[in-house]
C-alpha cells in the first residue's frame, strides 16, 4: 500500500481572482518574495498526522499556507509553490509520488 502525503487546498479570496501569475515566476522567484508579493502567510501547522504535508487555508481576505512542522526546506518550498499554484490556478506539472493534492 502506498502512503500519500496530502495537501489541502480551497478557492482563493476575491482579490486573488484578478491576479495573474506565470508558472515561471511561481517556480523561479524566491519563496519569501512570492509570499510577500501575494500577501500570503506561511505558518507552521499543529497537525501531527505523518501523512500531512501542508494546506492552503483560504478566507475571503487572505491565504494562509499551513505547513508541516519540522519539514525539510526543499519540501516546504515545493509544497508551498504547488499549493499557491492550485489556489491561483497556475498550470504546473504534478508533484512526484508520494504527494497528492485534495480539496476540502
Amino acid at each position: 500500500m502506498t502512503r500519500f502525503d496530502q495537501m489541502q487546498t480551497s478557492k482563493p479570496p476575491t482579490g486573488f481572482a484578478q491576479l495573474m501569475l506565470r508558472p515561471e515566476r511561481l517556480l523561479d522567484a524566491p519563496l519569501s518574495e512570492l509570499l510577500a508579493e501575494l500577501d500570503v502567510t506561511l505558518d507552521e501547522s499543529s497537525i501531527t498526522d505523518p501523512n500531512f504535508t501542508g494546506a492552503a487555508v483560504v478566507t475571503r481576505e487572505r491565504v494562509v499556507l499551513s505547513m508541516k512542522a519540522g519539514q525539510p526546506d526543499w519540501e516546504r518550498d515545493a509544497v508551498a509553490r504547488a499549493l499557491l499554484g492550485r489556489v491561483l490556478d497556475v498550470p504546473l506539472p504534478p508533484l512526484p509520488e508520494p504527494y497528492q493534492m485534495s480539496e476540502v
